[in-house]
């Protein structure tokens, strides 16, 4: 019998250039991430990294270069032929398929967990009530958080605060899950349950998750593949079992040595 033909991957990044002003973020960026795959960039800070989510999420324009997800052009659309520079009605709606769970959380203060839960899929998605209360009560029940669904976000502890904002991006029923530093806001102590969520979310959906984080034991276990950014590029990029035990690159080696911890 015939293999199938692989699919179409569900990120690609074809030449893409950021800059601000003289500063040049984001360089010659060419990389693609298969449905379902997880992969995390690693990376001195400064490096490039979250812009990438950034531009995923359309909070920055591309100054050169293209976007696809989901097989669809998410910075430029076709206009009689030819590519251009896409519109906001666009870029919304190839962007309902992403989802991004933020450093600070970035609830809203004024709603309960029920409302920042179900504001989202009834003004975006066109869910009923009905639909988004049974939808943020299901996620509710699996981040363990299901008798705090009429609280405000002040009542909670910044680690429940930051499981409801991943239940939040997993409302819209994302494609693509993107992860910017998800714990780096967190006391220690909460560090370990926010993370073990997302290694279940990885283990029980077929989300595509793209992840920035400093927590290498944590990129270890839960990457399919690791990038190594430094200066707005690719250095290298492996198995995390490879890249973590054989890097090749002598930069990826020496920050690995300053972030990895010593027995």
């Amino acid at each position: 019998m015939p293999s199938e033909p692989p699919s179409e991957p569900m990120i690609v990044f074809d030449r893409v250039e950021k800059r601000f002003g003289d500063n040049v973020v984001l360089s010659d960026l060419s990389f693609a991430v298969a449905p379902g795959e997880h992969v995390t960039l690693i990376g001195p800070s400064g490096s490039g990294k979250t812009t990438i989510l950034r531009l995923l999420m359309c909070l920055e324009p591309v100054t050169e270069g293209t976007i696809r997800v989901g097989g669809r052009y998410l910075t430029h659309m076709e206009r009689r032929g030819r590519l251009v520079r896409a519109d906001e009605k666009h870029s919304r709606e190839v962007r309902k398929g992403i989802g991004m769970v933020f450093q600070q959380f970035n609830l809203f203060p004024n709603m309960t967990v029920r409302g920042n839960l179900t504001e989202a899929p009834t003004r975006v998605l066109g869910l009923s009530k009905h639909e988004a209360d049974a939808r943020a009560e299901e996620l509710l029940e699996m981040i363990g958080l299901a008798d705090r669904i009429d609280e405000h976000p002040s009542r909670l502890s910044g680690g429940q605060q930051q499981r409801v904002a991943i239940a939040r991006a997993l409302a819209m029923r994302p494609a693509v899950l993107l992860l910017d530093e998800v714990t780096s806001a967190l006391d220690p102590e909460l560090v370990a349950g926010v993370l073990n969520l997302l290694r279940r979310i990885g283990e029980t959906t077929d989300i595509t998750i793209l992840c920035v984080t400093h927590e290498m034991g944590f990129a270890r276990g839960f990457s399919d593949r690791v990038m190594m950014f430094d200066r707005g590029r690719v250095l290298e990029e492996a198995p995390p079992e490879k890249l973590f035990t054989h890097p090749e690159n002598p930069r990826t080696q020496e920050f690995l040595e300053a972030v990895l911890e010593r027995p």
